[in-house]
């Protein structure tokens, strides 16, 4: 299974991986630290699932997510935000969000999402 991670955070970026690596799943994680750089590995990569922050330089999370779904690319996206508000959600679900957690409330689910993404590959 193929990853993403963009977060412009090499700290959040690094406690990713390291949830991550407890997994029994094969993966094969990449990084990107701002958007531009997010999209481009996204289309080199195909990666399975993109967890993609919603403020990063120079093109945000929410705009990578809409490039994604133009492209019709089968990524699956995970927003991973510090700013976790009704009108995000509600915007980031509408342009077509697989999933919607906090930094702070739900970061252990992560790893129950690549869980459930593996089961059904």
């Amino acid at each position: 299974m193929k990853i993403i991670i963009a977060d412009d955070s090499s700290l959040l970026r690094e406690r990713i991986k390291s949830l991550l690596n407890g997994s029994k799943e094969k993966l094969v994680i990449y990084e990107a630290e701002n958007g531009v750089d997010a999209l481009q590995l996204i289309k080199d990569k195909m990666p399975d699932l993109a967890i993609l922050d919603i403020r990063m330089p120079e093109m945000n999370g929410i705009e990578v997510l809409k490039k994604i779904r133009e492209l019709k690319m089968k990524t699956k996206v995970c927003i991973l935000t510090n700013y976790p508000y009704p009108q995000y959600k509600k915007k980031c679900i509408e342009a077509g969000a697989d999933y919607f957690l906090s930094k702070t409330e739900d970061f252990e689910d992560i790893k129950i999402v690549v869980t459930d993404m593996a089961a059904k590959n």
